[in-house]
């Protein structure tokens, strides 16, 4: 089993390399006839051998949006497959729950009240105060839908999915409320939130999502053995010696950290982290200690290859990401209530 599993990795990693290079070189600006070893060798001697609009591209444009969209990707199909897995349903979904929609409201009252609120908080958090309102969004929701949904241990899942889509639709109407009262320069931050882009990436943004990733992987992705028990039911795998209550909250708080930087960073992307578990649970059933290890790669392959085809397939414009993954996504999800239609 692993063996197989590094195998899948191996291929999976070597597909996402050749993506990067793909992107690298995808878009309206082209390189003056250089290799992908040329231009690393010359930015990293420094001789003189690329120009600085290339280097400028290089560093400034395309490196830092193809290190934020494996971050971001690969961040939210593994909340996915982790919420699918904690809920026992392929429909437990970070869209579908309203934990995005929870942070991407929090991200908006930021952008247009944060300069009533950034008086009365510290100086040093006014930088990251989107970041920490939108995690605190992603996390209350979260909170709300499992309180919903859960009683006496057990989770109802018709109450799960109504519950988020009445978050999400309460989160909408705010949303709409502080569109109307925001001005022009906040109307285009919010609808940069609404559309999804990864247009914004910068080093810095790349380094707190890498920080907040390495965290919640350090945790989550060897919970595929705890899932895979979780999957019997929560007294059948308590019995087995598995501390469900623990692993519960961990999923949670940090499930609504990763889904909750990505969107004070990207904005709304539906629909990953229901593509990628569904996609990996074809192949590999609902085998968690293989799935969620390469969820962490396919998500980051999906993302890269979504962010290529938006700001190419409409050159020099760029399609909105999170537009893009909604179509890909919508039809899979019909996919998945045909096919357990009868189960619900």
């Amino acid at each position: 089993m692993q063996n197989k599993l590094f195998l899948y990795l191996l291929l999976s990693f070597a597909l996402l390399a050749g993506l990067a290079v793909w992107s690298l070189y995808s878009g309206v600006f082209v390189f003056e006839k250089h290799s992908f070893l040329e231009i690393f060798s010359g930015i990293w001697t420094n001789d003189g051998s690329i120009d600085a609009s290339e280097r400028f591209v290089l560093m400034d444009l395309r490196l830092p949006r193809i290190a934020m969209g494996i971050l971001i990707g690969s961040a939210l199909a593994v909340s996915g497959t982790c919420l699918q897995g904690m809920f026992r349903n392929p429909l437990a979904t970070p869209d579908l729950l309203g934990i995005t929609a929870g942070a991407s409201l929090f991200a908006a009252v930021t952008i247009v009240l944060g300069s009533y609120i950034k008086p009365y908080i510290p100086e040093a958090l006014h930088y990251s105060l989107l970041s920490v309102m939108a995690f605190a969004g992603a996390l209350i929701t979260m909170i709300l839908v499992y309180r919903i949904s859960t009683q006496g241990g057990r989770t109802n899942i018709v109450m799960m999915l109504l519950s988020g889509v009445a978050i999400t639709a309460i989160g909408f109407a705010v949303m709409g409320l502080l569109i109307y009262f925001a001005k022009d320069d906040e109307l285009r931050d919010l609808t940069f939130w609404n559309l999804g882009s990864l247009a914004g990436a910068t080093w810095i943004k790349c380094a707190i999502l890498a920080l907040v990733v390495l965290v919640a992987y350090s945790m989550l992705i060897k919970k595929g053995k705890a899932l895979n028990a979780m999957m019997l039911g929560e007294r059948d795998a308590q019995h087995l010696g598995i501390p469900v209550e623990r692993i519960k909250k961990q999923i949670v708080v940090l499930t609504a950290l990763m889904v909750g930087t990505s969107v004070a960073f990207a904005g709304t992307i539906s629909f990953v982290g229901l593509i990628v578990p569904y996609i990996l649970r074809l192949i590999f059933k609902s085998n968690y200690h293989i799935i969620l290890p390469l969820a962490a790669v396919w998500g980051a392959i999906l993302m890269l290859s979504a962010d290529t085809i938006s700001r190419t397939v409409a050159a020099p414009g760029e399609l909105p990401i999170g537009v893009l993954t909604a179509f890909m996504g919508a039809p899979i999800f019909m996919m998945i209530l045909i096919r357990n239609r009868k189960q619900m």
